[in-house]
């Protein structure tokens, strides 16, 4: 008969520091702080349940104890809750791997349906007519001519042409802030007015440019054509978007993302105001192209393939009705005939 000690069964709470160790090696930090406080959420469940997490051996662990964890999250935010479902359902299927519970996932997939609530759709906000008006001001590059003291004037002129190109262009093509700022110039097909690129979910996609977007391109390149051909470069390796600034120098190098929001915020601030910073980005140009191009041809499937939208659902939060765009419905509905009455 052997003497050798049993093996003792790991605990839920060695599982779940093991389970955190793995989310935070595949996971951003704001994740792994999310899945800790779901877990130390789970933990007071537990605890109610008489289980406690630091003492039990993991066998114990039961889904029913999820479901009682579900029940707990309905005073969260649908969003919050639903979060925190999935960082706890991960924790099953983690231990559920390591072969020390047998987990039904298909329960716990019911019990999520079930029990909780789905996160409210939320509608894109963004200023349709500052955007008009910013868009306005900048069709004339004169605009955007402000020099500062020490800048030379060949720099303050490719910059106004330069940030015209750029704010047109994300209103015309719906493109993502990082999709324009990778372009070069050989992606543009001038002659069918579209490129090709390596979107969302590195899965190509078609965007098309309407004649205004490509004109102020070309302006732009035009006033840049002795920069890019002095580079040594083949033209069409170029970016589209060049910087043009003091640590840019001589050399053609493509703007960033960050770069991208800088020129939203100083035109922003620049022709709207201040106090619109921040309320118009680079994104509420997208928010800006879906809309019109739901109002110009009312055909959802349309929208859904030029913005490039994996799932309709995400299109479809583009399709309520503005204020006035109500008010006139109501008035139709139910003032117009009262008025006529009263003429009569």
């Amino acid at each position: 008969m052997s003497d050798a000690p049993e093996k003792k069964s790991p605990t839920i709470s060695d599982l779940m520091s093991a389970y955190l160790r793995m989310v935070e090696r595949s996971r951003s930090r704001h994740t792994k702080l999310s899945y800790k406080n779901a877990l130390q959420i789970f933990r007071d469940v537990l605890l109610k349940k008489s289980l406690d997490p630091d003492v039990t051996p993991i066998e114990k662990l039961a889904e029913d104890s999820f479901a009682k964890f579900v029940d707990h999250l309905n005073d969260y935010a649908p969003a919050t809750e639903q979060l925190y479902l999935q960082a706890v359902k991960g924790f099953y299927l983690y231990v559920d791997a390591e072969k020390l519970i047998d987990v039904n996932q298909s329960r716990l997939t019911v019990l999520m349906r079930q029990r909780s609530r789905r996160a409210g759709t939320r509608i894109p906000q963004f200023p349709s007519e500052a955007i008009e008006a910013l868009l306005d001001k900048v069709s004339q590059v004169e605009n955007l001519m402000i020099p500062d003291d020490d800048e030379k004037l060949s720099d303050v002129q490719l910059r106004a042409y330069r940030d015209r190109a750029f704010l047109i262009t994300l209103a015309d093509t719906g493109f993502r802030v990082h999709e324009a700022c990778g372009l070069r110039r050989g992606d543009i097909d001038w002659n069918e007015g579209r490129a090709v690129i390596i979107g969302k979910g590195n899965k190509e996609a078609v965007v098309r440019f309407t004649s205004r977007s490509l004109q102020a391109i070309k302006d732009y390149l035009s006033q840049r054509a002795l920069l890019d051909g002095n580079s040594g470069k083949q033209l069409s390796s170029l970016p589209l978007f060049a910087r043009h600034d003091k640590g840019a120098g001589k050399k053609v190098k493509p703007i960033t993302p960050t770069t991208g929001r800088n020129i939203v915020k100083e035109r922003v601030e620049q022709f709207i105001g201040s106090e619109m910073v921040g309320k118009i980005t680079p994104h509420s140009f997208r928010h800006y192209f879906v809309t019109t191009v739901l109002r110009g041809t009312g055909n959802l499937k349309i929208a859904q393939e030029l913005a490039r939208h994996k799932n309709i659902q995400v299109t479809q939060r583009y399709t309520h009705l503005s204020d006035d765009e109500l008010d006139k419905a109501y008035y139709d509905v139910f003032e117009k005939d009262k008025k006529r009455t009263e003429r009569s």
